[in-house]
């Protein structure tokens, strides 16, 4: 939906793939277990920044007007630009290798590794959370959408991915622009297999 990213490519060799400068962030290590709650790199239209994966909707309100509790991991393309909770966001895209799921009971899960043919764009969103003490901590949410026919086997909803010429029109674009990018990934274009070799527990 995504449930967890890796990114072994190292970042000059995904800055220059997607056309930026990666010197803030040319020392970030291979990652195999990217997962919500831990930073990592993402794309705005200022370059790349490190952000907290999950945004502390603080001071934010749903359409009932009541604060919204839960942190949010991941934003529904069908809503993003409707609820009151998403007002005021930025937008930035995360760019991995490619992401995990899970499916099965709890203690029986299997782990699937999803990837494509080069790095995968995520779309996102983001805001800044005033931590205690005043420091300010960007952070990042994926947006989703249905799951396209590669994905929908072991997952109802996945990432909107996007195609590199979109990256611009994702970042600056009026809602109207953007709309249009918020759909499944066309069919064929990932791989999706059993990651045997994952040793760390699934949500």
């Amino acid at each position: 939906m995504p449930g967890r990213f890796f990114l072994e490519t190292p970042m000059p060799v995904v800055a220059e793939w997607i056309g930026a400068d990666a010197a803030s962030v040319a020392d970030e290590p291979p990652r195999r277990n990217i997962a919500p709650g831990q930073e990592t790199v993402c794309l705005t239209s200022d370059g790349f920044e490190r952000m907290r994966w999950g945004i502390v909707p603080v001071g934010r309100k749903n359409a009932r007007g009541r604060p919204v509790m839960e942190t949010i991991v991941n934003a529904r393309s069908e809503t993003v630009f409707d609820k009151s909770a998403f007002d005021g966001v930025g937008r930035a895209v995360v760019i991995v290798d490619g992401w995990y799921e899970w499916t099965g009971e709890k203690r029986r899960k299997t782990a699937w590794r999803i990837f494509g043919a080069e790095p995968l764009i995520f779309a996102a969103i983001t805001d800044v959370w005033t931590a205690p003490g005043g420091r300010r901590v960007p952070q990042v949410a994926t947006v989703t959408c249905e799951p396209n026919a590669d994905v929908a086997p072991i997952h109802h909803r996945m990432g909107v991915l996007l195609r590199r010429h979109d990256v611009p029109v994702w970042l600056t674009g009026s809602e109207k622009e953007v709309t249009p990018l918020m759909f499944p990934w066309p069919k064929g274009r990932l791989t999706v297999e059993v990651a045997s070799d994952v040793d760390w527990h699934g949500p």
